[in-house]
């Protein structure tokens, strides 16, 4: 049996032949049609984006780009709070537990009878922390920034040198007061005295050398000279912090309490010359006037 073919129209209409259009219909593909039929809306409306309206994408098609977001806010505070908000937590922790004589203490004699073994090795990395040699290289570093920033015409050439001294300054004017105030003991193996906490030497040898490597970085030309000036800071600290607590210098918690204000003076100044290469309107380092 086979099937009857069906009407090509509607209910009510017995032609054979194909739909007619009827006036008064919505015509939706009709090309530059207005008001009813729009190619957009059927009932007249205008369309919600005219194609007149539309921007190109970057390949010229037709369409918006929407904005590129930054990094949201809230990854920024977090981040910002870690770098900073942290350690400076535990530094405040841990000079609580030295005026408290807290039990922290006495995990800390432990720790220091079990790592301190005085030899000649030791006492050479913990003189890198001595002033008369740490300075001398920031001093080195500021001289070069500042002149290579001035020459080249770089914007505000005087801040990172600037603020480099200032943070290297401010170590004594922190760190004296401190001692002063915490009359922490040092260890069985130095002579009976007060004022070892936190650790100077530490301090010293991480604003010196950290702030070093923070405005010299800008001015390395490439990602493995910067990736080396990090690793010879972060050896140079952790040399000294090494050496003080092996030679006997200092207790564990005096060189890490240094490290965790070092931390925060270094974060507070890695944020000031970010925020102030991101102002410069022209003469940075990676501009065409800046370093090859």
């Amino acid at each position: 049996m086979r099937d009857t073919p069906r009407p090509q129209g509607t209910v009510g209409d017995f032609r054979t032949g194909p739909p007619q259009l009827r006036p008064g219909r919505a015509l939706a593909h009709t090309t530059g049609a207005s008001g009813a039929g729009s190619p957009h809306r059927s009932d007249g409306r205008p369309p919600q984006t005219p194609r007149g309206v539309r921007r190109s994408g970057p390949d010229g098609r037709l369409g918006t780009t929407p904005p590129v977001p930054g990094r949201p806010t809230s990854f920024l505070l977090l981040l910002l709070a870690g770098l900073m908000g942290l350690p400076a937590v535990l530094f405040a922790l841990i000079t609580w537990q030295v005026v408290a004589h807290g039990p922290l203490l006495r995990l800390d004699s432990r720790l220091s009878g079990a790592l301190v073994h005085p030899d000649r090795f030791s006492s050479g990395l913990s003189d890198l922390g001595n002033v008369q040699v740490a300075v001398p290289v920031l001093v080195v570093a500021i001289a070069y920034v500042g002149l290579r920033g001035r020459t080249a015409g770089t914007d505000r050439w005087w801040l990172p040198p600037t603020a480099a001294a200032v943070l290297m300054a401010l170590v004594p004017a922190i760190v004296v007061p401190l001692k002063d105030w915490t009359a922490r003991p040092g260890t069985p193996v130095v002579p009976p005295a007060v004022g070892y906490f936190p650790s100077g030497h530490t301090a010293t040898a991480a604003i010196a050398y950290g702030s070093a490597t923070l405005i010299l970085l800008p001015w390395l030309a490439s990602a493995r000279a910067r990736r080396l000036a990090v690793g010879i800071c972060a050896a140079l600290v952790l040399g000294v912090s090494y050496g003080l607590v092996r030679r006997g210098w200092h207790w564990p918690l005096d060189v890490l309490a240094s490290w965790c204000l070092a931390s925060v003076m270094l974060t507070a100044l890695a944020l000031l010359l970010s925020r102030s290469r991101r102002r410069s309107s022209s003469g940075t380092p990676s501009s065409s006037t800046g370093p090859s």
